[in-house]
């Protein structure tokens, strides 16, 4: 009987990327997609874990700096799972692209949870992962007993999408080793303007693999891209405040990049002003997605991490 497990793209079992992020794969409600799921630290001690979620068409390898991060500060066995959405990295592709979105990213987002047998946990979600922590928690409120947005709010600036769009046609329409290298180095550069050249081809590997030829094969399903063709620099994007205004349900972290472009300055501040209880802070000198190369950016995760947690259990007593 043939598998109903199902990917147009081949992710290299060796791919630099993931060395350090082994996976197992938990088959969602639909029974036809599996979510590659990384887990580490020290589980059932009544610390909430922290379940990370990366950007549109991003994977768990971008949560890397903060898992390495997180034993220098002493919080090594902190119970931290990493998560590959649906046509992203190590998971499997959806049959469709408008089977694409952050409703059904949530939907699998609560059955991995209760899968993995969390009952609450801090969400730690970047650009469209933020949205999706947002859906979690207007449909699973108990879920979430903790978020952290990260680059991510009610309103997804439209240049962003544009952007991202444009960059990655130009990527693929590159051949040569030599070309494509020097096309993600250029970009890189932009969003990471402090960062040693020798350190960007590594970035690199985050979203692409390299195939014989040179050419940037990518670590996400096409179908998502293809959703994005309509959009244009001055399109204006439907707020979501109803969302936003779910996660009251926990206590809330605010984060944004230097030089990002997904969330306007003002939609940031506006959001600060409607939850003044929520810490905002700004990850200087950088773009999107975060690094976490930073001890005092790491430092706030964990701070709100042991908060959340304690805040927790207060009311679990």
């Amino acid at each position: 009987m043939p598998s109903v497990f199902k990917s147009s793209r081949t992710v290299p079992p060796d791919h630099p990327a993931f060395a350090t992020l082994p996976i197992e794969l938990i088959t969602m409600r639909d029974a036809r997609t599996r979510i590659a799921v990384h887990r580490r630290g020290q589980f059932g001690d009544g610390r909430m874990p922290l379940v990370c979620v990366a950007g549109y068409n991003r994977n768990m390898s971008d949560f890397t700096g903060l898992a390495g991060y997180l034993p220098r500060i002493g919080q090594g066995d902190w119970p931290l799972v990493l998560i590959d959405l649906g046509g992203r990295g190590r998971s499997d592709d959806r049959a469709k692209g408008s089977d694409y979105g952050s409703l059904a990213d949530a939907h699998d987002l609560a059955d991995t949870l209760m899968a993995l047998g969390i009952g609450k946990a801090i969400i730690l979600g970047q650009g469209h992962g933020g949205q999706v922590a947002m859906a979690l928690a207007a449909e699973h409120p108990l879920l979430v007993g903790g978020t952290i947005l990260l680059d991510a709010g009610p309103v997804t600036d439209s240049r962003s999408i544009v952007r991202l769009r444009n960059n990655l046609a130009h990527i693929h329409g590159l051949r040569g080793g030599k070309t494509v290298s020097a096309g993600f180095n250029k970009i890189l550069a932009g969003t990471y303007p402090g960062l040693p050249e020798n350190l960007l081809p590594p970035l690199a590997l985050r979203s692409h693999w390299f195939d014989k030829r040179g050419r940037a094969r990518p670590l996400f399903d096409n179908k998502l891209i293809e959703r994005l063709k309509d959009f244009s620099f001055d399109d204006v994007l439907t707020p979501q405040w109803p969302l936003f205004d779910a996660l009251t349900c926990a206590p809330l972290l605010l984060l944004r990049t230097q030089l990002t472009d997904q969330v306007r300055r003002e939609t940031f501040e506006e959001m600060v002003r409607r939850r003044p209880d929520a810490v905002a802070l700004t990850i200087m000198g950088q773009g999107s997605p975060a690094l976490f190369d930073e001890m005092e950016d790491v430092e706030a995760v964990t701070r709100f991490m042991v908060e959340a947690s304690a805040k927790q259990a207060e009311l679990a007593a």
